[in-house]
């Protein structure tokens, strides 16, 4: 049954998926609402630039939903919260929780997939803990409603470093943390970019047949994300979850309909600029 819903979010063309993450509300983190303050707005412009999947809470996920018609993005369900992500960690309680009954809820919405969280956080190992819980939990779960599982590996740097929400590329630890969950039996995977881009097959490797969708990170400019995701995607990568790329950029809609040229259409640089 998993296939039933992977047939929804993988594009048909390509077999890879563009998925647009505008989860961000959900962490409760100063700056992490730029470009998604009103959420209406947001699904509404995302629907008609028209990516394979939109990443998105329960909260938020009706706004999706409610739209009419059989064309619009498969909804990606955002699965747990933490609050992690400060310049520095909290010192009484560092969590990382799942919403209730997190599967019947997503069938329930009509989600395509699930996303939780595998952090590994300089200092904070109690975390990393209790995302392993939650995925032996949602595992059986995902198994039992046909649900595809996105594990989501992110190996952080220092919170001082990067407000905890940058992308360490290191290859050794990204590989680790992507084996680790498939090992715990992701469906999906949503990992780090590798400094060096044109070492991401080995990523990619360990993985072992389980797909690959390569996280955007932090707002760069569009000739770095393009080259970027042109490289990803011919060292084996299924497809990209880019969320701040795309709704912090001035036009969402040209963005996206760049991404998807190169994602589906194997467009180039020059010709993936053209069409922002």
């Amino acid at each position: 049954m998993k296939s039933f819903r992977l047939n929804r979010l993988f594009n048909a063309k390509s077999g890879r998926c563009f998925d647009v993450a505008v989860d961000h509300g959900f962490f409760n983190q100063p700056g992490f609402l730029q470009g998604i303050e009103d959420m209406r707005k947001v699904v509404e412009v995302l629907v008609d630039a028209a990516p394979d999947a939109i990443q998105l809470t329960l909260g938020m996920a009706r706004h999706l939903q409610e739209i009419r018609g059989r064309q619009k993005p498969s909804l990606v369900l955002r699965t747990d919260v933490a609050n992690i992500y400060g310049k520095t960690l909290p010192e009484d309680r560092r969590f990382s929780l799942m919403i209730e009954k997190t599967m019947l809820q997503a069938v329930r919405y009509d989600a395509a997939c699930v996303c939780v969280n595998l952090f590994q956080i300089p200092g904070a190992p109690e975390v990393h803990a209790e995302c392993v819980e939650n995925i032996l939990r949602l595992k059986p779960q995902a198994d039992y409603y046909g649900m595809p599982m996105m594990v989501e590996p992110l190996v952080f740097r220092p919170n001082e470093e990067a407000g905890g929400y940058m992308v360490n590329g290191d290859l050794t630890a990204i590989t680790y943390l992507v084996r680790q969950a498939v090992e715990l039996g992701a469906d999906i995977i949503k990992a780090d970019p590798t400094d060096d881009v044109s070492l991401y097959h080995k990523v990619v490797e360990a993985a072992s047949g389980i797909p690959v969708l390569v996280r955007g990170g932090g707002r760069v400019s569009d000739e770095e994300i393009l080259k970027r995701t042109q490289g990803l995607l011919a060292q084996g990568a299924a497809g990209i979850v880019y969320g701040r790329n795309v709704i912090q950029h001035p036009n969402p809609k040209g963005i996206t309909r760049a991404l998807m040229a190169m994602v589906h259409d194997g467009a180039s640089v020059n010709d993936a600029l053209a069409l922002i």
